[in-house]
């Protein structure tokens, strides 16, 4: 998704394994649609060639004005990647082009598809050759095969499952599709006479762009020169959105479901402070995401609230980087403590999440060599004991910190004086919607689309066939010699 430190409307791959969720955006018939989109796809329309630029790298870095000079067209789908399936790297960079019965359709996606493994593999059978090691790809290879209605949208859309937004582009349209489930955000707005289809809102507003409407869970949109048609080709499911876009992966200026980002996260950080309130002398938000949560801690406590850390905005995430020694490093860089608005006092430090424990620890050391009196923690969302299926780069449960140690534990690992989360009740709460609007699996282990136990078996099963015949090429390397 867009976040705080995102550059212009939307931000490529800062490095092999970058910082936010991914990004969708796609405009059709305005005259400046690449530039518009600063990244993907373009097109003029029907009987033309479709061209594209991508590569590794900031936006910033990757389009320059020749770049984007050469993107001519009235149409464009644009994707930044954050890789929750499939490594980071170029050949997985989207978007991704296919060649149809229909013509060429480039495809970009975020959020991730559960029953991967199982239509890679039947694909791949069928004959496919999969270029990519990325989810999204499968998609494309769905909508290549053939069928009696000659490459039909809606009968490969119907094949996947998971946690899906995807923007499709043909020569004749743009088709804008949410799973049932409606996991993952997706947009609908309009410039100049134009349709815009985001990830979120607020690039609407850096473009000048109204915003019309949300594209439903379980709706297809298509938009073509006659204007809109919906289908909704999927069986009815429950609505999960993921909470975790409230909290932590969307902008602040953005809205989803009616309802400003940053003001639900003040109302998460008042709930937090109703439920574990403290004697401090300041309120120090760990930025970007933690800061308005923050705010609205300070200011149901009435206590004074500063940015004591200074945030490196050219360091990503750290809970999504590699390798321990990597995060480790982060941690040290990322954010710099102002030490005159910590010493001799009573700090409570507020984060949106603590998913290893690695950065939280960090910041109480930092913060107790600043000499810091006392240090408190709180968390403006429950404790993550349960991992993603759907999209978020949550690791394995063993992992997290919160599925390993008791809040006793906790607080002694981070060093503080006290620790409180948010709990599940005040975290919805904030927003204003019921409980059965969102998907909460993170936190409570209640999946909306479980992983079906027979695929379960069916991917370790390959992943030992796989590991079986490895080990037979490294025991024999000169029987198998003839087949490299």
């Amino acid at each position: 998704m867009i976040s705080p430190d995102k550059i212009d409307i939307i931000e490529a791959e800062a490095n092999p394994f970058p910082q936010h969720e991914c990004g969708l955006f796609g405009v059709f018939g305005h005259p400046n649609a690449a530039v518009l989109t600063y990244y993907g796809v373009t097109s003029n329309g029907p009987g033309t060639t479709f061209l594209q630029h991508k590569d590794m790298g900031l936006v910033s870095q990757v389009f320059g004005q020749d770049e984007l000079a050469r993107l001519k067209g009235t149409r464009a789908i644009g994707h930044t990647r954050y890789s929750t399936t499939g490594t980071s790297t170029i050949k997985n960079a989207q978007p991704f082009v296919v060649d149809c019965v229909r013509g060429q359709m480039p495809i970009a996606h975020n959020g991730n598809l559960i029953n991967a493994d199982f239509l890679r593999d039947e694909l791949e059978r069928k004959g496919s050759i999969f270029q990519t090691t990325a989810d999204s790809e499968i998609i494309l290879h769905l909508l290549a095969q053939p069928s009696e209605n000659g490459g039909n949208v809606l009968a490969a859309l119907r094949r996947i499952q998971g946690a899906f937004s995807v923007i499709i582009m043909s020569e004749r349209e743009l088709i804008a599709v949410r799973d049932p489930f409606g996991w993952r955000p997706l947009s609908l707005g309009k410039l100049d006479g134009a349709y815009v289809v985001a990830s979120e809102t607020c690039a609407f507003d850096l473009i000048h762009a109204e915003f019309v409407r949300e594209i439903e869970p379980g709706e297809v949109l298509i938009i073509d020169e006659n204007g809109l048609r919906s289908e909704r080709p999927f069986p009815d499911a429950r609505p999960a959105f993921c909470m975790f876009e409230y909290v932590y992966f969307a902008r602040p200026d953005s809205m989803i479901g009616g309802v400003n980002v940053g003001k639900v996260r003040m109302q998460m950080g008042r709930e937090l402070a109703r439920k574990f309130p403290v004697d401090a002398d300041i309120v120090v938000p760990v930025p970007d995401s933690g800061n308005y949560a923050a705010l609205g801690f300070a200011q149901e406590l009435k206590i004074p609230y500063a940015h004591a850390f200074v945030r490196n905005h050219y360091i990503g995430r750290t809970f999504l980087q590699p390798s321990q020694l990597i995060r480790d490093f982060d941690v040290r860089v990322k954010l710099n403590l102002i030490k005159e608005m910590v010493a001799g006092k009573r700090v409570v430090v507020l984060d949106d999440s603590i998913v290893r424990g690695t950065t939280a620890r960090a910041r109480v050391v930092t913060l107790r060599e600043a000499g810091a009196k006392e240090v408190h923690m709180r968390v403006s969302c429950p404790p993550h004991r349960f991992a993603c299926h759907y999209g978020i780069d949550f690791p394995d449960p063993e992992k997290l910190i919160a599925n390993q140690m008791s809040m006793e534990d906790i607080c002694k690992y981070l060093g503080v004086d006290s620790l409180g989360y948010l709990d599940v009740e005040g975290m919805v709460r904030a927003t204003g919607k019921p409980m059965n609007r969102f998907c909460l699996a993170c936190f409570n282990g209640d999946y909306p689309l479980p992983v079906d136990p027979a695929l379960d078996k069916f991917i370790m099963e390959k992943r030992e066939q796989r590991a079986k015949a490895l080990a037979d090429q490294e025991a024999h390397p000169t029987l198998f010699a003839g087949l490299r």
